[in-house]
Order: structure tokens, then sequence, then C-alpha cells
């Protein structure tokens, strides 16, 4: 449950899925293997873990669907709060059952060969030291505290409190780890630039793709063409979702929601759909992608940290993880309020 919790809580800050795998999977999974737990079910946690990062604001994922879809990003934002808190219970209810199964195997084999699991070790921690470790906390807290309370408080536009985001990491990078030379700085703004101009490009390809499939009248055909099967709402979006999930399969949500996003939204906003909640919808769909064959980005980022655990057991890990997601798009699709809530609260 530790893991999971701190999953959703680097993702929240990061926005970025196989950035969260790669922080919490480096020391999280040696811990895990450390206490007893199967290097799959290990692997497995942390690579759905951070899958988290599509969806909980600052969500990358969640900024291109914004200006594919031509929706208020602060919508958005607030609408991925509530489906990435029932992931988040999901997974750790699963969490909590896998435990108890394996602590009842670990039982087991005590009783019948008198070998200790170190599943059934129990450490105690004082409150000094569950103390002590809360200011390892608080840089994450200071820096989503603030990137919301800019946002949703009126004092910034997203893409001021993007700069606001970036600025506020720097400090706390300066100040938590001391880099303060230039020496210090310069992989963080290499990366930062390498990562920044990616997505340009990508998102401006984009845009003339949509532009160019607007201009044939491909979209319209395409929506038209959907429109004319004349098939229920719901049978309209099971297949757009059906169609996502093996869009999977090969390309990385970015590519998924800037490539269908003109084809995809007219039908269903013609359907009655809110935008906002298909965005949502789609982002936990598009989680899937991240940890299933054959492109499951997440899969290779934890092979590459723990390289000892093989693609095999990675890809069981994460199997349980997938139907959790799929019964959480159920959930969604049968209790909208879950995303539209609180948007609607704060909006209007």
């Amino acid at each position: 449950m530790a893991v999971v919790l701190a999953c959703g809580l680097f993702a929240a800050m990061a926005g970025s899925s196989p950035a969260t795998c790669s922080a919490i999977g480096s020391s999280g999974i040696p811990e895990m293997r450390r206490r007893g737990y199967s290097p799959g079910f290990a692997a497995g946690l942390v690579a759905a873990g951070g899958t988290l990062g599509i969806l909980l604001p600052p969500s990358i994922v969640l900024i291109l669907y914004a200006v594919a879809a031509e929706q208020s990003l602060g919508r958005l934002f607030l609408a991925g709060i509530g489906p990435g808190v029932l992931l988040v219970v999901l997974f750790a209810a699963y969490a909590m059952l896998h435990w108890t199964k394996e602590h009842t195997r670990a039982l087991a084999v005590r009783r019948d060969t008198g070998r200790e699991s170190e599943l059934l070790r129990v450490e105690h921690f004082t409150f000094s030291q569950k103390l002590a470790a809360l200011p390892r906390v608080l840089p994450f807290l200071v820096l989503l505290g603030g990137v919301m309370i800019a946002l949703y408080g009126g004092i910034a536009t997203p893409s001021e409190t993007a700069g606001l985001g970036a600025v506020l990491a720097l400090l706390l990078i300066a100040v938590v780890y001391g880099a303060w030379g230039l020496s210090d700085l310069k992989p963080i703004f290499l990366g930062t630039l390498g990562e920044s101009g990616m997505l340009l490009m990508i998102i401006g390809m984009s845009l003339l793709y949509s532009y160019v499939m607007s201009y044939l009248h491909i979209s319209q055909s395409a929506a038209g063409w959907i429109v004319g099967l004349q098939l229920s709402k719901w049978l309209l979006l099971t297949a757009m979702l059906l169609l996502v999930v093996v869009l999977g399969f090969f390309l990385p949500p970015v590519s998924i929601i800037l490539m269908t996003a003109p084809i995809l939204l007219p039908p269903l906003k013609a359907a009655g759909f809110d935008l906002i909640w298909f965005g949502v919808v789609m982002a936990v769909v598009m989680e899937m992608g991240l940890i299933h064959p054959p492109v499951g980005l997440n899969i290779f980022v934890i092979n590459r940290i723990a390289p000892d655990i093989g693609l095999g057991a990675i890809i069981w890990g994460t199997l349980p993880f997938v139907a959790l997601m799929a019964v959480a798009v159920v959930i969604l699709s049968v209790f909208p309020g879950i995303a539209m809530w609180l948007p609607n609260l704060v909006y209007g």
C-alpha cells in the first residue's frame, strides 16, 4: 500500500508515468523483494502505479488532450482526481488481497518446513521516527500545492502555471539537494530541452495533421460514417474504447490522442457524451497500453531498473492491474459523477 500511495503522490508531482516508474521502482522494488514479496508482483505493482501519472494533475497527456479536444485544462485536471483516487483504492485493495495470499502461503511454509519468510517479519516504528520522516514528503507537497493553488485560485493561466511548476521544482532541487552550480543544473536543463523539444514537435505535427484531416474532410467523413452506423450511445463508446485499446498495443498515449481526437470526438459529442468525462476515461484506457505488451513502456522501464526480473514475470505481474483498470472504466461509465462532481463543483 505504501508503494501505491508513493506512486500516486509522485505521479501527481511529475505528471509522467515512466518517470514515476523509474523513481519509485528503483527504491520500491528492491525493498518489496527484501520483505519477501514475489518479483513479479513487486514489478507489476510499480508499473501499474506509474500509470497514475497520466491521470493525476499535472498530467502531460491531459494537457495534450485539452489542446486536441479544445477543452478546459482546469476542468480536465479536476476531473482526473476522482478516477485517480479510485485507481489508487483499487490497486491498494488488490495489494492487500495479494499480501494476504502470500502471507498465508508463508505461514504454511513455516509450519511445514520451519523456514521463516521475510514476509512474516514485522517492523515497528516509534512516533518520533514517523515524525522525522515527514520532512522528506514536504517538497512534494509544496510543489503540488503551489501548482494547484496557482491554477485553481485564478492566480495564473495553465501556461503560466506550467512555468511556475518548473521554477518551483528547480528551487526545490536546489534547496533539497544543494544543486546550485551550473554543472549541477546542466543535466536538468539538457533533459528538459530534449523533452520539451520532442513534445513541441509532436504537438506541431499533430496540429498540422488535424488541419490536413479537416481540410480534406477526412475527419468529417469518418465521423459521418461512424454516426451513420446508427450504433447505440454505449455501443459507440465501447467501439471507440476498444479502438484505443488496440492502438495502445502499438502506440504511446501522446500519439493516440493527437492522431485519433479529430476522428473520435465529433461522433462522441454528437452522441451526447461530455468530452471532459471521455478524456478521463480515455486516459484510463490508455494507461492499460503502458503495462501490456508489445509496446508497454512501463514494462521496459521496470525491466531496465530491475534487469534480473524477466519480462515474462513483469507482464504476468501487470495483468491483474489491467483488469482493475477495465473495472474502473465500467465504474466510471455507471457513475460518471466520480469524475465530474469536482469540476462541476468548482466551475459550475
